[in-house]
């Protein structure tokens, strides 16, 4: 048995930092959209669990498909070996959620094909503040650390994205907000530019109606049809692409 699913990847249209919790972590608010760019996770039966990666560049160590799947195994209390191929469209340390999608699509994908009665929302928030988005989809405001989730209603969109090719880490990020604060729309702009200064310079030559999503670096604008997403992204010098916004697939 082959299952292939798509591993979506997501926009924050807003995000608000609201505090910090007892064990350190930051409080956020921010409206999550699924997008139709995605990763693809090929998965088949086999006697050990290997994994396979094409498409952009990523590291096989601590690779959050082996953590799922290893989440996933404890979880059932037996092995579940299977044969991985992730083709990965989503940049990572992007804040567009590619390893975040490509955890909760293992376990979507797993769940099926061993047929598991098992509830995934508590494993997926072991993995990840956003891995129990993406068991899901659509659109949706997330509170606590992202985790705790409210549907909202689905709005066609399209969208501009545009990704210097840097790659930020979220705890970088997020500990850096402990120094320089932000504002709105994303809080976590001010931070991300203090961590890779050329990030400023990069949005700069965007120029208006372009927001950072999650805690970097890609950004992303609000377009009304996909030629105007083309003429957004028409003379950029970087990875851009064209997506529209998906409904829940849960």
């Amino acid at each position: 048995m082959t299952v292939a699913l798509p591993a979506r990847a997501k926009l924050n249209l807003d995000l608000e930092v609201v505090g910090r919790d007892k064990d350190g972590f930051h409080q956020i608010r921010t409206t999550f959209q699924a997008i139709d760019l995605h990763d693809l996770l090929v998965v088949s039966e086999a006697d050990e669990t290997t994994i396979a990666i094409s498409g952009l560049s990523l590291a096989t160590k601590d690779n959050s498909v082996l953590a799922a799947h290893a989440a996933l195994e404890r979880a059932a209390r037996k092995p579940l070996p299977a044969a991985f191929h992730l083709h990965k469209r989503i940049p990572p340390g992007s804040g567009m959620g590619g390893a975040s999608s490509d955890a909760a699509t293992t376990l979507r994908a797993l769940k099926a094909m061993h047929a598991l009665d098992l509830d995934l929302a508590p494993i997926a928030k072991e993995l990840g503040s956003d891995v129990p988005f993406f068991l899901v989809g659509g659109r949706a405001q997330g509170e606590g650390r992202g985790e705790r989730l409210t549907p909202l209603p689905m709005e066609a969109a399209w969208f501009a994205i545009a990704w210097p090719g840097i790659e930020l880490s979220t705890v970088d990020v997020y500990r850096a907000w402990d120094e320089v604060k932000g504002d709105r729309p994303n809080q976590l702009r001010r931070a991300a530019e203090h961590v890779a200064p050329s990030l400023k310079q990069f949005a700069a030559s965007l120029g208006p109606g372009w927001q950072m999503t999650g805690s970097g670096s890609a950004f992303h604008k609000h377009v009304n049809t996909e030629e105007e997403g083309r003429q957004a992204i028409g003379k950029l010098e970087c990875w851009t692409a064209i997506s529209r916004a998906v409904g829940s697939w849960s």
